[in-house]
């Protein structure tokens, strides 16, 4: 019965696709002949995905499998699926989106990205494999009350996966809506329809393994991307920077920082939000149950951090080769970002590219690789948009079965059945909560958006994590005041800001533009210090009897954190 409602919900989502491809659409993207070589490329892939999916879902018979594929993927498969759940549309889309319209700042994104990654590996990989189960609330709550620790850990999570769904919906939105002529919401929908698919049915193990090939796929096509673009300069880069300074709006500000963050504050709390943020993703933490045991989750960080840093060298390839290349491709704009002769006006290069700067990497793909490339190119990028949701999806249901559910509400006295049935339930709620999230947010660049997932987890998950795992005198009191009030202040300057005070919420100046009631755009300067400090206060006020007992067991989970012994998996010694 299962196999006929998996193919029967694959017909039903490709039938509005095949219906509806080619006619125009209103908004932002312009009428376009039908490219029927992307849509049979991505009429492929979700296939495949889902044949994928339909050999998990008989694979999954457990909680184990559910969550965390058994525990039976290797630390290069798991290394793969970390850079195809990391490398999302924040990294394609966003930041070679971010390097067209601001050159050299567009770094700073890629940069935060990656150097979160030593961190990872050399302070918590390994202790949160050999204190953990299912979720990064293992870890937090370890020594600690369960009910508090786990419901803050849990809230925390789902805030975190709310805000990195909003980036990863509005690039799929925007690519279903450029390649299938679709209406933006109803992209969308067929998006999010389809993640809720692959994880009700295949849990983890189909979404590590869309994940590994998604991330195949995507470095394979950017390097194709980025040595067919070089090859158009003669492989020499600084060619390709000398005619995009002559080319860009900018000019010679391109090359230099400072226009895209202003401000040395907003640049610190930005960088701090994408260093330490990567830490206390959920989705991320959680890749490391899915190994045996601790070395294959340090192996796992290890060459995670070598495909990441491999692409982001070619994200910023292809950022400034666009710059040059779509330039010399009027029909990639907007009419009125045209001159009289047909030429790209100077000062729209950026404003009037059709799509926005969010589909960069897609017209940088059909200028150097004709339909053919694009077609890989637009189903590469929509399979990593299904990846990193799915991934996203299942994190946030398992914070509400596993955290919430098994834990707080039934006390571990839930059986494995019950507690995937809720996590099922859960993935459909939170499918739904993507969908209108990613319609609201429809005009946000999403390598910013996912900027501001970091910021949340920097703020409300790593002190948390970092502070239960190495730091003997926190207490359960000092974790959950420490963790709340950073998530609280994190969320209350997010929407404060500009960006969605005056951009998403509408507020404006006497002179008609967005409006901050807060100078910050980024909140984690302020929020992760004072998330530590309240940590530090609480804690070393607390003299409970409750307190001394859990300062007690310290010495027991750090026996655990550095050996695994007493580890799911691990051999005592």
């Amino acid at each position: 019965m299962k196999r006929y409602y998996l193919w029967g919900v694959l017909l039903a989502l490709l039938a509005p696709f095949a219906l509806v491809a080619g006619p125009a659409v209103s908004g932002e993207v312009e009428r376009q002949a039908t490219n029927y070589t992307a849509i049979a490329m991505f009429m492929v892939f979700v296939a495949g995905t889902l044949g994928i999916t339909y050999w998990a879902a008989k694979r999954t018979r457990s909680a184990k499998d559910f969550y965390t594929a058994g525990g039976g993927i290797t630390g290069l498969q798991n290394g793969l699926a970390i850079a195809g759940d990391y490398m999302s549309a924040a990294s394609f889309l966003g930041i070679s989106g971010l390097v067209f319209a601001s050159g050299y700042d567009g770094l700073i994104y890629s940069i935060g990205f990656l150097v979160g990654w030593p961190v990872i590996m050399f302070l918590i990989a390994e202790q949160i494999r050999n204190l953990g189960k299912f979720t990064f609330a293992d870890v937090s709550s370890y020594r600690f009350g369960q009910t508090q620790i786990r419901t803050m850990a849990a809230i925390s999570s789902l805030v975190v996966v709310a805000f990195y769904l909003i980036a990863q919906m509005v690039g799929a939105g925007k690519l279903i809506q450029l390649l299938f002529g679709l209406d933006y919401w109803l992209a969308v929908i067929a998006v999010g329809v389809l993640m809720m698919v692959y994880v009700i049915f295949g849990g983890m193990t189909a979404t590590t393994w869309v994940q590994i090939i998604k991330a195949m796929l995507l470095l394979s096509g950017a390097t194709f991307m980025a040595v067919a673009a070089l090859s158009t300069f003669g492989f020499s880069p600084e060619e390709m920077f000398r005619q995009a300074v002559e080319i860009h709006p900018k000019a010679l500000a391109i090359m230099s920082p400072g226009s895209l963050v202003t401000d040395p504050v907003n640049a610190i709390s930005l960088g701090l939000a994408l260093m330490f943020g990567t830490a206390g993703l959920p989705h991320i933490l959680m890749r490391f149950f899915t190994v045996p045991d601790a070395k294959e989750a340090r192996k796992s960080v290890f060459y995670a951090t070598g495909f990441i840093g491999y692409f982001y060298i070619l994200t910023f390839i292809i950022g400034f080769a666009a710059i040059v290349l779509l330039s010399q491709h009027p029909e990639f704009f907007k009419p009125e970002a045209l001159a009289a002769d047909g030429s790209v006006i100077k000062d729209q290069l950026v404003k009037g590219l059709d799509g926005g700067t969010n589909m960069v990497a897609i017209r940088l793909a059909e200028a150097v690789g004709g339909n053919l490339f694009l077609g890989f190119i637009s189903a590469v990028a929509f399979a990593t948009i299904l990846a990193v949701v799915a991934g996203l999806t299942l994190a946030g249901a398992s914070a509400i079965s596993h955290d919430l559910y098994a834990s707080v509400i039934a006390r571990g006295r839930s059986n494995e059945t019950t507690e995937i049935r809720i996590s099922k339930i859960a993935t459909f709620g939170l499918g739904l909560l993507a969908i209108a999230l990613g319609i609201a947010f429809e005009s946000q660049n999403v390598a910013f958006m996912v900027g501001l997932a970091f910021a949340i987890a920097a703020s409300a998950n790593f002190p948390v994590l970092v502070a239960s795992i190495f730091w003997g005198k926190m207490t359960t009191k000092g974790a959950l005041v420490g963790g709340l009030v950073g998530l609280i202040s994190a969320v209350a300057l997010t929407v404060l800001s500009k960006a969605v005070w005056g951009d998403v919420l509408g507020h404006m100046d006497a002179d008609g533009k967005p409006v901050g009631l807060i100078a910050l755009n980024n909140p984690a300067i302020v929020s992760m210090p004072l998330a530590f400090f309240c940590i530090w206060i609480v804690s070393l006020l607390d003299n409970s009897e409750q307190a001394k007992r859990e300062r007690h067991a310290f010495e027991a989970q750090r026996i655990r954190c550095e050996t695994g012994i007493g580890a799911e998996g691990a051999v005592d010694h």
